[in-house]
């Protein structure tokens, strides 16, 4: 993974600490909250996390977050190892999950209580959003309930874990300092009352402990030297460094584990909030978290991006400490630019028009040697038939041409790729004025695709043999929002007020070339003059856009 993450500030942190630690070897963590899919965003923080790791022969953990149990799954986590392998990253035996330190994290806050370091409080959820007692920036903090005698607080401990009192009704507080500036250190709550299953511990639990409180502490349980995390949690920095300075875990170094925060991805029109995709599962806005309009990683895949194309785009917008937007146009350059090199080249017609040659026997039928890939000759052709009636794209015809237009036009002549120059003739209505059929000669002296007798046509246009043709369905895809840049929504509205109504397109009828019968779902093709395509792997007989042709990304920023 060396080439993914390149030189980066988080790597001179790394070089420091090893200097000032002889022998360190560097163990990060992928911790995972398995609650949803994974997205892109994710994608970033896994090559940060397995890359740093890769980088300086060190290791990487993969540990489920399940420490809120309320919308955890095993389908999740599942799912979660699955984008991980597709990726190209191995944990290798080193596997865990956060609720595996339950036990660990009611012992080691039974001990903060026991050295004064914690107690029960009874402020409700409520009182803590009132400013009487969370304070502001001039007022400290109040709790009623700071000076608990230890005991008290041992026992309403205890028996919260016995499930005695309903949810709200108390919490345990690491006791640092109300009049903090930083309102994480505020005497953060460590412990809550939670009657939920939990996807692994069942009923066992009703209590669970916070993030802030329990992450800290597995990182060090894990022996786990830098803990890389998103720059949201810069600001939860002192205290990640509270309760591990203050939790007896021995065996790790003394400042050790380190938090190094970098900003995350974030990408124009793309909102990469479990939440709104949650909704939108949930809503039926999308038919699952692996809809190839969403930015899981199971959607990408789906829709056709590889795991290659990604991480190419991960290491292209690279490694910071502060937060930018990155132009969704550069992650279509990456898997466009793979796919111009790797995906064959097969023909398939949106909207159908059909096309007869006169002078073409009506019982013929021959085949033509399409090139699979034109630049790579080695790649081999496949064998197109051809005989009388055709189907070629309705874009590639205009009875009233625009101007430049080198496409099949009333009198106008064009070359059918790989075979024959024909003439238009006679065109063919229906009774609603719509095109029936167009009917053409062929100069049956070109069908080798070049012209024999020196005349240059312009135009080239894509067809089928009507009789052999196959009937498809194609998914089109815009963005699935509307909103450019997802910071700036407006207060008040929520993100689901800016989905893209358009963001799929599905064209019914097309069709596609015989060759790709045997085209197996994920398998991509480029679409000549139309766009890279992927079968899709959930529905029967349809191909999903996986992007256009034109790269409108511009070159000086790739």
């Amino acid at each position: 993974m060396e080439e993914i993450i390149s030189k980066n500030f988080i790597q001179d942190f790394m070089d420091e600490d090893l200097a000032a630690n002889p022998g360190m070897k560097v163990h990060t963590r992928f911790p995972p909250e398995p609650n949803g899919h994974l997205h892109i965003g994710h994608c970033k923080a896994l090559c940060v996390d397995f890359g740093m790791a890769k980088k300086y022969n060190g290791l990487c953990n993969l540990r489920m977050d399940d420490t809120n149990p309320a919308k955890e799954d095993t389908e999740y986590v599942d799912a979660i190892k699955e984008d991980i392998k597709w990726l190209g990253f191995d944990w290798d035996d080193r596997f865990f999950y956060g609720s595996d330190y339950f036990e660990k994290d009611y012992e080691l806050a039974v001990d903060l209580i026991k050295r004064g370091l914690a107690y029960v409080c009874e402020l409700s959820a409520e009182d803590f959003r009132n400013p009487k007692y969370c304070g502001d920036l001039t007022h400290p903090a109040v709790s009623p309930w700071r000076d608990r005698p230890v005991e008290e607080s041992l026992d309403l401990f205890a028996r919260m874990r016995n499930g005695e009192f309903p949810e709200g009704k108390y919490t345990v507080r690491a006791k640092i300092d109300l009049a903090s500036g930083n309102f994480c250190m505020r005497d953060p709550v460590i412990y809550r009352i939670k009657y939920v299953e939990h996807h692994r511990q069942g009923t066992k639990w009703c209590i669970f402990p916070m993030y802030d409180f329990a992450h800290p502490i597995q990182d060090a349980l894990e022996h786990i030297t830098h803990s890389l995390c998103s720059l949201e949690y810069e600001i939860h920095r002192p205290l990640y460094n509270w309760v591990r300075d203050n939790v007896n875990i021995p065996g790790n170094p003394v400042g050790f584990p380190r938090q190094i925060e970098f900003a995350r991805l974030n990408i124009t029109y793309t909102v990469l909030s479990k939440r709104f995709l949650r909704g939108l599962v949930e809503g039926g806005v999308v038919d699952g978290w692996d809809d190839p309009r969403m930015p899981t990683l199971c959607g990408l895949r789906r829709r056709g991006y590889t795991g290659s194309s990604i991480l190419e785009f991960i290491s292209r917008t690279g490694v910071a400490k502060s937060d930018s937007l990155v132009d969704i146009r550069q992650l279509e350059a990456c898997i466009r630019d793979e796919l111009n090199e790797t995906a064959d080249r097969r023909i398939a017609i949106a909207h159908p028009i059909k096309l007869i040659v006169d002078n073409y026997p009506e019982d013929k039928t021959e085949t033509f040697d399409l090139p699979n890939h034109p630049q790579y000759p080695e790649r081999g052709t496949r064998a197109v038939p051809f005989c009388r009636e055709l189907f070629i794209d309705a874009d590639d015809f205009a009875e009233v041409p625009p101007p430049k237009f080198f496409r099949l036009k009333p009198e106008g002549e064009v070359r059918l790729m790989g075979a024959y120059i024909i003439k238009c003739g006679e065109i063919v209505k229906n009774a609603d004025g719509t095109i029936k059929e167009i009917h053409v000669t062929a100069d049956l002296e070109t069908g080798n695709g070049n012209p024999v007798d020196g005349r240059k046509i312009k135009g080239t246009i894509h067809w089928l043999s009507a009789k052999d043709a196959l009937d498809t369905t194609l998914h089109l895809y815009e963005n699935l929002t509307t909103l450019e840049n997802p910071a700036d929504k407006p207060e008040g509205k929520e993100y689901t007020d800016y989905i893209n109504p358009n963001s799929l397109t599905v064209v019914t009828g097309a069709k596609i070339e015989p060759s790709l019968a045997s085209a197996k779902a994920g398998d991509k093709f480029q679409f000549v003059r139309f766009g890279y395509f992927c079968k899709d792997s959930k529905l029967d007989n349809t191909f999903n856009r996986v992007v256009g042709l034109k790269d409108s990304f511009p070159k000086s920023e790739q």
